[in-house]
């Protein structure tokens, strides 16, 4: 059952590659990461982990990464999600390796959230429908994305999804890795602040004050407690 409250979805580490995001998820966190799919408006594919648990019952993470062998369908000039275009970020990832740089909350209405942001003078993005094969069917989302692929406030603004009769979770095999926490640090913090409350995600990430931009996951694991930051 999808949830009718907005919630945190799912965590999104960027990779160069699915093999290198997914050694890293198991050298990480102690578990090997799911099969995903393929994205072919985006030309990307993923690995997923389920998160769920008392914190998050219905939360995963997903390592993403361009996939070299396909074409994306966006509009020419159009960028991928995620700012995955972005070719410091590509660069960053490729010197450090995989790395956690956005979070995606589930809303039951995208336009009534989008609606909201807007009057906080923030543009989410269009709303797009996707889907990807998967074993059980096509799974099919609305998703937030901007033109220019761009996340907003260095990724603690949240892109926007709403699941239609299916979500990954339903599917994905049990993991001993839990969301504990997601904590949103920005220098825009009172931004940020009014904007998780106008899209009704109050107390689902914990906004702070900081002179630099950082989302922090607190991921119970079975190597103990496991922070990832952007």
């Amino acid at each position: 059952m999808i949830p009718r409250a907005p919630c945190v979805d799912h965590l999104v580490v960027l990779a160069t590659d699915l093999a290198s995001g997914a050694a890293w998820c198991e050298h990480t966190l102690g578990v090997a990461p799911a099969a995903g799919g393929e994205h072919p408006l985006m030309g990307t594919h993923n690995r997923l982990l389920q998160l769920s648990g008392p914190a998050h019952p219905r939360a995963y993470l997903e390592i993403i990464a361009i996939n070299p062998i396909a074409t994306p369908a966006i509009p020419t000039g159009a960028k991928r999600w995620f700012d995955m275009d972005c070719k410091a970020l590509q660069a960053q990832v490729a010197q450090h390796g995989p790395r956690l740089i956005h979070w995606v909350a589930a809303v039951p209405d995208a336009a009534a959230a989008c609606a909201a942001l807007a009057a906080q003078g923030l543009e989410r993005g269009e709303i797009l429908s996707a889907s990807r094969a998967t074993p059980q069917g096509l799974l099919q989302w609305r998703i937030t994305v901007r033109p220019d692929g761009q996340r907003l406030l260095d990724g603690c603004l949240p892109t926007l999804i709403e699941w239609g009769a299916q979500h990954p979770c339903d599917a994905l095999p049990e993991s001993s890795v839990r969301l504990q926490s997601l904590e949103l640090r920005h220098p825009q913090a009172p931004t940020l602040t009014a904007a998780c409350q106008a899209m009704g995600l109050d107390g689902q990430a914990a906004v702070q004050a900081a002179a630099q931009p950082c989302l922090r996951a607190t991921l119970a694991t079975p190597h103990g407690l496991v922070t990832l930051t952007s």
